[in-house]
């Protein structure tokens, strides 16, 4: 089967993000490669309807995040997002000391906790560093409805970590 040069573009566009994703939400390289393969092998299989879609990044995504979530109902696991991102925040920046980490548990908690879009923003924004747009280009939504997630969520995140939280934020598209 030959496979078209549109989803071969796909595929190399968001393979990485779909993966580093993944990793976040299992813990483990092996089991999140693996996952996110079946993702493109299913969209793959069904690309001439993937796309009739309205938005094929944000139908794509969904079937990212269902794969993840039959994985943890198969396994019976809540999700590594805590464990995985607070470490993995830590080892890019290795010059935090450990009250750094103590206290991004508290805060990896609070974000597994937000609801699932939210979580998803700020899981790209603020824990694997993306921006505004491309953001909103992996979840296959507006610039505009990633901002309202990112306000949302952090008000929330800041209540439940005990912090004053300021609305204010410089403007970015990146």
């Amino acid at each position: 089967m030959r496979v078209p040069l549109d989803f071969q573009a796909f595929y190399q566009t968001y393979h990485r993000d779909y993966l580093l994703y993944a990793l976040l939400q299992v813990g483990s390289e092996k089991t999140a490669l693996d996952l996110v393969e079946v993702v493109f092998a299913q969209l793959l299989e069904d690309w001439p309807e993937v796309l009739r879609e309205p938005n094929v990044q944000r139908y794509a995504f969904s079937v990212l995040r269902h794969a993840i979530g039959v994985h943890h109902a198969l396994t019976g696991s809540p999700g590594a997002l805590v464990e995985t991102a607070a470490f993995e925040r830590v080892r890019v920046a290795v010059r935090r000391q450990l009250e750094v980490m103590e206290s991004s548990l508290g805060l990896y908690s609070a974000i597994a906790r937000l609801p699932r879009r939210q979580m998803d923003v700020i899981v790209f924004r603020f824990v694997l560093g993306y921006g505004v747009r491309s953001t909103a280009e992996i979840m296959g939504i507006s610039m505009g409805t990633v901002r309202s997630h990112l306000h949302s969520a952090r008000r929330q995140l800041a209540v439940e970590v005990g912090v004053r939280w300021d609305s204010r934020e410089p403007e970015e598209i990146a």
